[in-house]
């Protein structure tokens, strides 16, 4: 009789005895199945882990969703620059500008460009004037303005009926308001901008015909400088943003693991535990993308709205380029992907735990050596940039990759730092120690949150190097000299009459205390040609008081009818003067009655003798820097109505305690002539295409600084909520409230300040390679001073606000569980 046993022995057929199943062999589907079973798995813990799930993915969404409006904004330049340049063309006159005749006709229009400023905004304007009784309209109106009418654009209309613009209101009170400039005739919304209608414009003004409108303006190609100034901003800007993203969908790590480990425990193996991760992290960015949509459509109606240092664009206008915006719409769910299975490398998830406590294996320092290192050995060779170069000879997306790589190096190199730095510190007050111990279990929490701040931090001390070293090529001293007059008038109308209204209206207008005024026009030796000579002898005449003159030459005594023959340093010049400007000989004041060997001359003669008591004297710069080179005379002298196209101009001073005194003069000036230029004397002058880049980094730098602070109190937050259970636990064992403050203002300055550190160590190196790369010297190496402490006021500030919330934490219902 044989019997059957009923349970193996070790006697046992090895061939019948099942295989112990391998705690990583997957048991269900593999390879795409597998991926999309457990990502799907990852998605429903996320939205469905009830309240605590939700508050982990919202965060994780807001973060996310930061960074990606912020992209998307970037991702719109393009397409606002291409949209500026459009309306730019649309509303440009064509025809005598683009060199081309135009005929008088019933469709043409005389336009000439005006203009004023008002405070610290620049007020641009046309004065225009219809040659028959159907002109042609630029974008943006329904009909031309008529004598004395002004159409203006909205900002300007709403400046002007604000309670600050009563002074720019009565510059333009002369006129009638009738209309309102349609956004296709602006180039952005609160550009301040005015269409003025004439009766009188002709073009002895300046003004020019036009048949249409449309003219595309060559633009100067940006100066190679600028180039490289531009790559490294976009670098600096968006870098920190692709490092918050990375440290959003990190956000509840701790809580996630321990989920982990309970799948562990019901049989999920390694292997799917980490895509039932990345899944978790894949709906917080899915998320986040829509969040970020959400964001970056606000902003962009914000933006039309408020204007940032002269950065204002309509909504229309901020189009993400659809090739960014599908590489941003990919990028950010597959990054959150990679980034939660990289990181989960480093953490044994078993079924009964996850191991934390064990300590862990020192991170290496050779690999995150290598990135900055590589980054800055790629901008070292790099041609040098010199005067000679043009914008074809910098390399764009090597700079880009060189300097993103040094950046984001320094990014990798603080959690080492941090790491190193806290395994050494022992001892001290309750709350250091809590802090320490804190940091010295899990630093790369503390140090992924601050490693926004050290990248925008560093990129800010190369940047501004790269700015100071660059500040005398597109910030040029001129010879003005504000001191001796503030403010030159222009009109192209030529008068005695017009240069005394000038000097007395200015001389009773409010906060003035001095005025020059000169009338001049070109004048010409009569007669016939000298042997070998094609053009005639020429020089300028200037009438004006003994008190002006003695601003323009060294006169010494003078009286009114006096006359003087200037001379400046230029010898050649002088000697064409002596040809021209002969003591009691003839001079003739309509220059274009006089033609030369080519042209002939029109208009009526004004012959005037040159008085044989004439001197010689030596030029003085005027309050402008200019230096005289032709005849002085005094109204006594000439009659200033014989001189034919005659120019006149006024230099004025101003009393400086006196709020507002440019207005009342450039309101003095309107009142005269629209057409009146009033310019302020400055001893620097800036170039417009670095002036206009510096307003777009700080724009740009307030939107970065904006979301780091942003991205760091999302993530102090979050750091908090994972630790309420152990906060709430201490309170109740008695520690006190201000020594938990006080740790967690302790565990957020010891990254900080290593992270500033480096990031001034890094910030140097980067701007001095970047100097050497435009061959320019550093100039500046304590520019790091103030941006240390922006960065450390703005972690203090996150700080602060993250206290109510750690007060609420620590109260002993934190304890309750569901």
């Amino acid at each position: 009789m044989s019997m059957t046993p009923t349970r193996s022995g070790p006697s046992a057929d090895p061939a019948r005895q099942a295989a112990p199943a391998s705690p990583d062999r997957p048991a269900g589907p593999t390879g795409a199945r597998a991926w999309a079973r457990d990502l799907a798995m990852g998605l429903r813990f996320a939205v469905g882990g009830g309240r605590e799930g939700w508050i982990r993915t919202i965060l994780t969404a807001v973060g996310v969703g930061l960074g990606v409006a912020l992209l998307l904004g970037a991702a719109s330049v393009p397409e606002l620059m291409h949209h500026r340049d459009a309306r730019s063309t649309a509303r440009t006159p064509l025809g005598e500008m683009s060199g081309e005749k135009v005929e008088r006709s019933d469709s043409t229009v005389l336009i000439v460009n005006a203009g004023t400023d008002f405070r610290d905004s620049e007020i641009s304007g046309r004065v225009v004037r219809a040659d028959g009784g159907h002109p042609v309209l630029p974008p943006g109106l329904d009909a031309l303005p008529g004598p004395g009418e002004l159409v203006v654009s909205p900002a300007l209309r709403e400046l002007m009926d604000s309670s600050d613009g009563k002074l720019l209101k009565e510059r333009f009170s002369q006129y009638r308001l009738t209309g309102t400039i349609g956004d296709a005739g602006l180039m952005r919304p609160n550009e301040l901008f005015y269409y003025l209608g004439s009766d009188t414009l002709t073009k002895s003004d300046g003004a020019y015909r036009t048949g249409a409108f449309g003219y595309k303006v060559t633009e100067d190609p940006l100066d190679p400088l600028l180039v490289v100034l531009v790559v490294l901003i976009c670098v600096v800007l968006l870098t920190p943003v692709l490092i918050f993203i990375g440290t959003a969908v990190r956000f509840g790590g701790e809580r996630r693991d321990q989920r982990l480990a309970a799948l562990r425990l019901v049989g999920a193996d390694r292997r799917a535990v980490r895509r039932i991760a990345a899944g978790e992290a894949l709906c917080g960015a899915l998320l986040g993308l829509v969040a970020g949509a959400g964001f970056f459509l606000a902003a962009r109606q914000l933006l039309g709205v408020v204007d940032i240092w002269q950065v204002n664009a309509f909504p229309s206008d901020m189009v993400p380029l659809p090739g960014l915006a599908a590489l941003i719409l990919l990028a950010v769910p597959v990054s959150s992907v990679l980034v939660t299975l990289v990181s989960l490398r480093a953490v044994a998830i078993e079924p009964l735990g996850v191991v934390r406590s064990a300590s862990p294996r020192g991170r290496r320092l050779w690999w995150r050596l290598l990135l900055p290192v590589t980054g800055l050995l790629i901008l070292l060779g790099q041609d040098r940039i010199g005067s000679s170069a043009t914008s074809d000879d910098v390399h764009v997306y090597t700079i880009a990759v060189g300097a993103t790589l040094a950046l984001v190096g320094l990014a990798t190199l603080l959690p080492w730092l941090v790491e190193a730095a806290v395994r050494r510190l022992r001892g001290g007050p309750v709350p250091w120690q809590l802090a320490t111990r804190r940091l010295q279990m899990n630093s790369g929490t503390a140090a992924r949150a601050v490693s926004g701040i050290t990248v925008a931090v560093a990129g800010a001390v190369a940047l501004q190097m790269l700015f100071a070293s660059m500040h005398d090529d597109f910030n040029t001293t001129t010879d003005q000299d504000p001191h001796r007059a503030q403010l030159s008038v222009y009109s192209p109308k030529g008068s005695g009459p017009l240069a005394q209204r000038m000097i007395d209206d200015f001389r009773a207008t409010k906060g003035v205390e001095g005025v020059i005024g000169t009338v001049s026009a070109y004048v010409v030796k009569p007669g016939k040609l000298g042997k070998g000579d094609d053009i005639r002898p020429t020089t300028e005449l200037s009438v004006g008081t003994c008190a002006t003159l003695r601003e323009l030459a060294h006169v010494g005594r003078c009286e009114d009818g006096d006359t003087f023959i200037v001379h400046a340093d230029d010898q050649e010049q002088n000697a064409w003067v002596d040809r021209t400007a002969r003591p009691g000989k003839r001079i003739d004041l309509n220059y274009d009655s006089w033609g030369d060997s080519t042209t002939k001359g029109h208009g009526a003669h004004a012959p005037w003798t040159l008085p044989k008591s004439t001197r010689v004297v030596q030029a003085r710069p005027d309050p402008v820097g200019d230096r005289y080179n032709g005849i002085l005379a005094t109204p006594g002298a000439v009659d200033v109505d014989r001189m034919a196209d005659a120019q006149t101009r006024a230099m004025v001073q101003i009393d400086p305690g006196v709020t507002d005194a440019e207005e009342y003069v450039r309101n003095t000036a309107a009142r005269m002539d629209p057409l009146v230029r009033v310019n302020t004397i400055r001893m620097i002058e800036r170039d417009k295409q670095y002036a206009s880049i510096q307003r777009g980094l700080q724009a740009g730098a307030m939107a970065t600084m904006t979301l780091i602070a942003a991205s760091m109190l999302v993530s102090m937050l979050e750091q908090l909520r994972e630790r309420k259970r152990l906060l709430a636990a201490l309170t109740a064992f008695g520690t006190r409230r201000t020594s938990m403050a006080w740790s967690v203002l302790w565990q957020t300055a010891i990254p900080v300040a290593l992270g500033l550190a480096l990031a001034v160590a890094g910030g140097l190196a980067l701007g001095a390679v970047m100097c050497r790369m435009v061959n320019k010297s550093v100039t500046d190496w304590l520019v790091f001073l103030p941006l240390t402490a922006a960065g450390a006021a703005l972690v203090a500030l996150v700080t602060l606000l993250s206290l109510p919330p750690l007060w609420r934490m620590m109260r002993p219902d934190g304890l309750r569980t569901e």
